[in-house]
């Protein structure tokens, strides 16, 4: 027992562990935008965390399945949390960076939990179309990918980096870039939802559709994801060029994915294949952005690049 805590505390594989938690979150967030899709939401009726009233569902329908799932993979993503807070605080110093952000992780997994409990609670699935789902469909996914960028940020300093230092005008662009693809994920997620909901025949009835006066709000509010995106990008953008690092390049290389992919989700109409490869993307363009904006924070002066020592309290 004595050399397993010895082992811990090196930290000798904790940065891939982290890795495996966050790749492992991505799967998760998949899966949730499959019981969007499919309209698997009520699949466990009106229970949280029990499905149906059991632990184990009997004689489940495909919509139980999916949304028990769901619930399944979630359960795995907070032990494999549980230990990697347990890991960090073992392996690193008091004080230490990675320390805030697993601290971050746990909080907003716990948010998760009840934000889900929420939908399901109040009835925000499946043909539900009104107002109060719009709304916590938002914050809900909102608070979705701010868990996802403290995970990455756990990672991110748990492992041996560099940290690429920039002006304050970067940081203020870095900040914009962080804020306007948070707001692009919001909305993408109402947009999703009223793909899912409101399916249109062909791309000219979808587009008057967004801007007829007596379209349901889901569908009137879908402009609002490609406007933010393209501020959003902008700034991602220009950050990308000016960082002039290997995850600068990742960054833009996955810019030109997303928009890729959100002319492709346009042009087909969003099936559910399609969303979901369109949400994957964007969680990994989430992912690169967050350590790239992480080392323009950390940064005070343009022109120095550093090594920094995960062992050592920042």
């Amino acid at each position: 027992m004595a050399s397993i805590v010895t082992w811990l505390r090196r930290g000798r594989g904790i940065g891939g562990f982290a890795a495996c938690v966050v790749a492992f979150m991505v799967l998760v967030i998949l899966q949730g935008a499959v019981v969007r899709a499919t309209g698997s939401g009520n699949g466990c009726g009106n229970h949280w965390p029990l499905c149906n009233g059991d632990f184990f569902p009997h004689h489940p329908r495909l919509a139980t399945v999916i949304e028990y799932a769901h619930r399944s993979m979630s359960g795995v993503i907070t032990w494999l949390v549980v230990a990697l807070v347990g890991w960090t605080y073992l392996a690193r110093p008091v004080g230490h960076r990675s320390r805030k952000a697993v601290t971050w992780t746990g909080i907003l997994l716990l948010t998760e939990a009840l934000l889900g409990a929420v939908l399901v609670k109040g009835g925000y699935v499946e043909g539900n179309t009104s107002t109060m789902r719009v709304v916590v469909q938002g914050i809900h996914f909102s608070n979705t990918l701010l868990l996802l960028a403290a995970m990455t940020l756990s990672w991110w300093w748990l492992r041996d980096g560099e940290i690429v230092m920039l002006d304050a005008r970067s940081r203020a662009v870095a900040w914009t870039a962080l804020f306007c693809t948070l707001f692009v994920g919001a909305t993408g997620a109402v947009a999703a939802l009223a793909d899912t909901l409101f399916p249109s025949p062909d791309l000219q009835s979808a587009l008057l559709a967004d801007f007829a006066a007596h379209a349901p709000l889901l569908i009137r509010m879908r402009w609002m994801h490609p406007a933010a995106a393209a501020v959003a990008l902008g700034c991602a953008i220009w950050l990308s060029l000016n960082l002039r690092s290997k995850i600068g390049h990742w960054v833009l290389a996955l810019i030109v994915a997303q928009i890729v992919l959100g002319a492709a989700d346009v042009l087909l109409l969003a099936p559910t294949w399609m969303q979901v490869l369109h949400l994957l993307g964007a969680d990994l363009y989430w992912i690169a952005l967050v350590a790239a904006c992480s080392s323009v924070f950390l940064g005070r002066r343009r022109g120095v690049s550093i090594r920094v020592d995960s062992r050592v309290p920042a």
